[in-house]
């Protein structure tokens, strides 16, 4: 595979500034793949340099050849998409399925705001005094940097690269240092379809944050998009005050799993089992924190437990295996003493509980007796645990569920209309009934809380880089 390992700006790949480079880690087995190029601050300016010159030309380019580049990147992704999947596995470590999984979702994206591209709406209407026609038109905000963090590399990129390009933003992105590899793909492959020089930019500052703050700083940059955890949301948001810069915010999570009485078993595990270990657990939507009813406590435990005793753990480029590694081994130990802890304050363990010795990985492990309010259900874990909390009522399970300073995403299973009553309850932005997956390209993404601010994907995603002006006409 053709790695490119450099930075993007201006239409060119080159090295950094002070040509220093930094190991991307195969987590599975704890090689280097390859040394990528450190931006520097100067890289950067270069950066917002590039994306500034190309803006006009770009906003001005027609909502139709903007949304063609984008299908054309949907269809060359289409053909190469085993060789993308490839990439996450071997640079985030996550299972074939998931990988495979991410690469379509990622993709759609592109297919996605390519139709939306030409669908940007806007008003004409009569005053109610009548002296004048009121027009509403929506214009690309400009310059945008589009941080995304390791867990969804592909998919995290390209849910803020499609809106953004659509709308007529110039763009930087900045990928995590875990994955900045699937980032240079997606890169590429638009630079491939034809994507205008400038328009789209790629940097890997290390450390990021005096870098992203000096590129917040420029007031060409108005728009920021980012996603990762909360507390690194809440320095961003202080950054983007000075200017009054635009942000979008995806946070963490902490989503529960309220099973209720009467519920499906069968259907609730199969979904269940999805919600924890998609992306071996490490996603901002993964269920969290179980709570189960105590009529069901005991049976659902039981076929959880004989259903992870099922999930095959090793190498992702092995397809036989369900659950692959964590990002790094600094993420296998922060899950593993999140259990330890658990197990300490008088939690069961059922299964599971042992870190691999080669690579990151960490057994799917099954957890009852789990006090809410521990560390281990106020943590967004970002492993394949499993923590069962039994109750009673069902007004409590609402209560601890939405005991939390997040709000992104919460499951609910049981009867249909109890469990949509339940689901209407929950402080949550999104909300999953009897299913295990909710996320959809054509569907608004986002939290409540401190889990964010603003949607990704759906009709709602392109207005995050639009802006409202308001013609006053004389009738």
């Amino acid at each position: 595979m053709n790695l490119h390992t450099d930075l993007f700006i201006g239409g060119r790949w080159r090295p950094g500034a002070d040509g220093g480079r930094f190991d991307v880690v195969d987590p599975a087995d704890l090689s280097t793949l390859a040394r990528f190029a450190v931006a520097t601050e100067r890289d950067c300016m270069d950066a917002v340099d590039a994306a500034a010159a190309a803006q006009q030309p770009w906003a001005a380019t027609a909502p139709r050849e903007r949304g063609e580049l984008l299908r054309a990147a949907y269809s060359v992704l289409t053909a190469e998409v085993e060789q993308f999947a490839e990439l996450m596995v071997r640079e985030n470590g996550k299972s074939w399925a998931d990988a495979l999984g991410e690469a379509h979702y990622a993709k759609e994206f592109f297919r996605w705001f390519a139709e939306e591209a030409v669908r940007v709406p806007g008003d004409y209407r009569l005053s109610p005094a009548g002296d004048k026609h009121i027009v509403v038109d929506r214009q690309p905000v400009g310059v945008s940097l589009l941080i995304t963090p390791w867990n969804f590399p592909a998919a995290m990129a390209t849910r803020k690269l499609a809106p953004a390009l659509a709308a007529g933003c110039t763009t930087i992105l900045k990928p995590a240092a875990e994955t900045p590899l699937t980032a240079a793909y997606v890169v590429e492959v638009l630079r491939r379809v034809g994507v205008p020089d400038g328009v789209v930019n790629l940097v890997t500052p290390v450390p990021p944050g005096p870098a992203v703050r000096r590129m917040l700083d420029r007031p060409e940059v108005r728009k920021l998009s980012f996603t990762g955890s909360t507390d690194i949301g809440r320095e961003l948001l202080h950054a983007c005050a000075d200017t009054v810069v635009s942000a979008s915010m995806e946070l963490g999570g902490n989503a529960p799993l309220i099973v209720l009485p009467g519920a499906d078993l069968d259907l609730t595990v199969e979904e269940a089992l999805l919600a924890k270990l998609r992306n071996g657990g490490a996603a901002c939507t993964a269920a969290n924190r179980f709570y189960v009813h105590s009529s069901l406590h005991d049976a659902f435990v039981a076929r959880m437990d004989a259903a992870l005793a099922e999930v095959k753990a090793g190498p992702g480029l092995d397809r036989t295996h369900a659950l692959g590694a964590l990002v790094s081994v600094a993420e296998r130990d922060k899950v593993a003493a999140l259990v330890e802890a658990a197990v300490a304050q008088g939690a069961t363990l059922v299964r599971g509980g042992h870190a691999g010795r080669t690579g990151a990985f960490y057994d799917a492990t099954l957890l009852t007796g789990v006090i809410h309010g521990s560390p281990l259900t106020r943590t967004e874990i970002f492993g394949p645990v499993t923590a069962v909390i039994e109750y009673d009522d069902v007004d409590e399970a609402v209560r601890m569920a939405n005991d939390t300073v997040h709000g992104l995403m919460a499951y609910v299973f049981g009867e249909q209309r109890a469990a949509t009553a339940v689901a209407r309850r929950l402080e949550a932005g999104m909300v999953a009934v009897n299913r295990g997956v909710a996320s959809d390209p054509a569907a608004p993404f986002g939290g409540v809380k401190q889990s964010g601010l603003g949607r990704e994907g759906g009709f709602e995603g392109i207005l995050e880089f639009l802006e409202e002006k308001y013609l006053a006409l004389t009738v």
